[in-house]
């Protein structure tokens, strides 16, 4: 069995898988960690069907959020394990560790290439340091394993990742496009390649965090990520591309320091910063409805962003034969898939308004004459993560 540990700034996610067959067991969420008196507890037994909701619980840290995980899934009265020991391995969807970028499991060296890339990707690199660090106390003789982000990227030829810079940049530090969303991108390429083997394929992971990726036969051959997350398309309360001179010039005229002006385009851009209203796409396209011309705005950067990224992909690939929607953004919003569709008509994609309107879940949205074929997949990265580190263990 593997268990696969999602970590969030404030939250933990939990699926125990049984492999190959990759059957889920039990599955949990707990929000609000960090808080006292205030945490809130969701697990079930898929077996059974034993549910457990708890609010106003105690989790003031990551410990005490893996141990409730832990003893509800070896308890009597709902667990699926007698103990903890039946599990094989946990696996995590790490980010960014210096020098490690595919599956390694989780040693030192590989925590020290973590640390080493706080800067880059301080927010997710932080709190899968803190969790990962937890796990090794509390289960110290089990094996942990991270499947990072950027594996799934590592087939980029040099001409995608290598950036203009002096190659020096590159040599000494590493400085090239990485790429993110690894998992969820490769579950996509895996749905697509159990239709087609071959395939030119973009998968959209479009969520608060969103990024394209260029998939030729199920390998990925570009990405809108780069050296970090802040880059590409506009996210929830991220940039995305920038000219970076837009921070000189800030920091001359408003007399800001560089982690000022960071934490604005980290925090503050994206679909908060021009719309001024939220960062949920939700919440902006009911303002758009009703008539908000900034949150129009949004809606018109954020679909011409990832129409300019479908096209250049497009004319990468030599063509063009998916083009998949996921995350909570690519899943959801019947409105973005619509205006992105309209736009890129002209590639012979045709789409179909009651399958866009009526779909929930997976399914096809264009017609039975489009030459491009577009669907919905929902997004199952841990799934890509049981996958990877059953690979692993299996060749280990």
């Amino acid at each position: 069995m593997v268990l696969v540990c999602n970590v969030g700034s404030t939250s933990l996610k939990y699926k125990l898988y049984e492999m190959p067959s990759e059957a889920v067991l039990c599955e949990s969420r707990i929000e609000r960690v960090g808080s006292r008196g205030k945490g809130i507890f969701h697990y079930k037994n898929l077996i059974t069907g034993t549910a457990v909701f708890k609010e106003g619980v105690d989790v003031p840290g990551y410990r005490e959020g893996i141990e409730l995980f832990i003893s509800s899934m070896t308890s009597a009265e709902c667990g699926v394990v007698a103990s903890i020991d039946e599990v094989a391995a946990v696996g995590f969807k790490t980010v960014l560790s210096k020098g490690y970028y595919q599956v390694h499991e989780l040693n030192d060296a590989v925590l020290e290439g973590m640390r080493e890339y706080l800067c880059v990707a301080p927010a997710h690199n932080a709190h899968y340091l803190e969790a990962i660090e937890t796990f090794k106390e509390l289960l110290p003789h089990k094996t942990l394993i991270g499947v990072f982000e950027t594996a799934f990227h590592t087939t980029m030829p040099a001409e995608a990742y290598i950036y203009s810079t002096p190659y020096e940049w590159f040599e000494k530090y590493e400085i090239r496009r990485m790429g993110y969303h690894g998992a969820s991108h490769r579950y996509i390429a895996e749905t697509i390649g159990s239709m087609s083997a071959t395939h030119r394929l973009i998968s959209c992971h479009l969520g608060g965090s969103g990024s394209l990726c260029a998939i030729k036969d199920g390998r990925s051959v570009d990405t809108s990520f780069g050296l970090s997350l802040q880059t590409g398309i506009p996210h929830a309360n991220r940039v995305g591309d920038i000219d970076p001179y837009i921070l000189v010039y800030l920091m001359k005229k408003e007399g800001l320091t560089l982690d000022e002006v960071l934490a604005e385009l980290n925090t503050q851009s994206g679909l908060l910063g021009i719309s001024g209203i939220s960062n949920d796409m939700r919440e902006v396209e009911q303002a758009a409805l009703a008539g908000n011309e900034r949150a129009e705005l949004v809606l018109k950067i954020y679909c011409r962003d990832i129409v300019k990224y479908i096209g250049a992909y497009t004319a990468l690939l030599g063509g063009l034969d998916y083009l998949v929607f996921t995350g909570g953004i690519g899943e959801n919003s019947k409105l973005v898939r619509k205006r992105i569709l309209g736009a890129i008509a002209h590639m012979g994609i045709e789409i179909d308004e009651e399958k866009n309107e009526q779909l929930q879940g997976f399914g096809e949205i264009t017609t039975e004459d489009s030459r491009v074929k577009a669907f919905v997949i929902p997004a199952n990265e841990e799934l890509g993560i049981a996958r990877s580190v059953y690979r692993e263990l299996a060749q280990s």
